[in-house]
């Protein structure tokens, strides 16, 4: 049996992602249970969403900081646009209930385990939950961002204070900057 972590570090994320399907669908096979591959992909990719930051570059996020491979990559194309250096990172692999527990919504991560902690957490840190999930809509009871309730959300902004410094950023420049970088 391959140690899925030791198999990050040296093969990287495809070959993680690959033998961990094979691994739960050979599971649930051997019981005579066939589930869809999508179905596990959407685990795995949960389970592989973060990064550990080595070093932050220009950007300002600390390192040693574990965040989502989408902030990572948004803060690098911010600094790069600038011309500056970008932060390294590698991925995560965290098991299920740490991924569970590891979202930006505290409503969808008290709904897992740990409610108490979780909850006491987000109170003490005040924080805001933006409910942009189906997990946290449901439990308030709104309508979810899916099917017809997708339409409220297609045009929802999300604004940051780096969107109102630079609005001048030619879209084009990104895509030589990451290009330049493969």
């Amino acid at each position: 049996s391959v140690d899925p972590k030791e198999l990050l570090d040296i093969s990287g994320l495809k070959a993680t992602q690959d033998y961990l399907l094979r691994e739960v669908q050979k599971v649930y096979r051997m019981q005579g249970v066939e589930i869809g591959d999508k179905h596990v992909e959407v685990m795995v990719r949960q389970m592989l969403r973060k990064v550990r930051v080595y070093d932050s570059g220009d950007t300002g996020i600390l390192p040693g900081s574990l965040i989502e491979v989408s902030h990572f990559n948004d803060e690098n194309k911010k600094v790069l646009i600038e011309g500056k250096r970008p932060a390294v990172a590698r991925p995560v692999l965290l098991g299920i209930t740490k991924a569970s527990l590891e979202t930006d919504s505290f409503l969808s991560a008290a709904s897992f385990q740990e409610t108490t902690r979780v909850l006491t957490d987000a109170a003490i840190k005040g924080k805001k939950d933006e409910l942009l999930g189906l997990k946290e809509n449901v439990i308030i009871g709104k309508l979810v961002p899916a099917g017809t309730g997708m339409a409220r959300y297609r045009n929802l902004k999300i604004k940051s204070k780096y969107d109102e410094q630079v609005q001048e950023a030619e879209p084009e420049s990104i895509e030589n900057v990451l290009t330049q970088e493969q």
